[in-house]
């Protein structure tokens, strides 16, 4: 089996541990935050560095409205399309607004510096669409953050 090493460090007290774990894909890199994981600060790179979550890039405030949207975005996506470098994420404006979509690109590239954003407002204001993109192997990431 062909696994790629990724680093985990994790927060504990005073020290930090550095865990190694075998993920059975490439490019998927998990995240999650204080909250999420029991009050620990958790961030998660692979080996090579390519793409890394920054979770401590946004405030307690923000991780919470982060997590609203992209909960909001993944649940009221109406289409994906798979791109050349990435995906289209599109939506009805009846679902999800162009500034909601704005808001969240602004907090995602915070802690996803890796992601390149697109926003276009289609068909005369009727379809969003929200294309990410990216260096090799964000599609894998891509596709494992946003459930494709």
């Amino acid at each position: 089996m062909n696994h790629e090493w990724k680093v985990r460090t994790r927060r504990v007290g005073y020290g930090v541990v550095i865990v190694l774990l075998a993920v059975p894909f490439a490019g998927r890199v998990a995240r999650g935050s204080a909250q999420e994981k029991g009050g620990m600060d958790t961030a998660t790179t692979d080996v090579r560095g390519r793409f890394y979550c920054n979770i401590k890039a946004l405030t307690a405030e923000e991780r919470a409205r982060h997590h609203v949207l992209t909960e909001k975005l993944i649940g009221n996506r109406d289409a994906t399309v798979e791109t050349a470098k990435g995906y289209e994420l599109q939506f009805s404006p009846e679902k999800i607004s162009v500034a909601e979509v704005a808001q969240w690109v602004v907090t995602e590239s915070k802690c996803c510096p890796f992601f390149d954003f697109h926003i276009d407002l289609e068909e005369q204001g009727k379809l969003i669409c929200l294309r990410l993109t990216g260096s090799e192997g964000v599609k894998a990431f891509i596709r494992a953050e946003f459930h494709i």
